[in-house]
């Protein structure tokens, strides 16, 4: 498994907004230019974000994009998950895939521990973990 570059700029547009003032309005153009993410990339990736209720956008003057709640209820798993979908290290661990041998099989009780801890640990860190350690 490996998190995509979209992942990347939606973390990074995230923290971008969870730094701003609450409730403030950030227009895309700052994000893409001191995140150094390409607009239109910037502008599929917010589309994403939207329906998983991490962000609002607003048209027109003043427009541009806020965090839909505060930065400490959003965790990285939530980000993640809004970009990549379920995350499972393997297929068999996938919530929709039934593989007869899973009763059985040693590889998928370890790597279904793997990924418990996993998302675990991703649940448990949040925008605002993340900016308080930037500082």
């Amino acid at each position: 498994m490996q998190i995509t570059r979209q992942t990347e700029y939606a973390v990074r547009t995230l923290l971008e907004l969870a730094a701003a003032p609450v409730g403030e309005t950030v227009s895309t153009r700052l994000i893409s230019e001191r995140q150094g993410i390409p607009d239109e990339f910037l502008k599929k990736t917010i589309q994403l974000l939207v329906p998983a209720h991490l962000v609002t956008t607003h048209r027109g003057t003043g427009g541009g994009v806020r965090l839909a709640k505060p930065a400490t209820d959003i965790t990285l798993l939530d980000i993640i998950t809004a970009i990549e979908g379920t995350l499972a290290l393997n297929v068999c661990l996938a919530p929709d895939y039934h593989c007869p041998n899973k009763p059985n099989c040693s590889l998928s009780r370890i790597l279904g521990k793997a990924q418990e801890a996993l998302l675990e640990e991703l649940q448990r860190e949040t925008l605002a973990d993340m900016i308080n350690s930037q500082k």
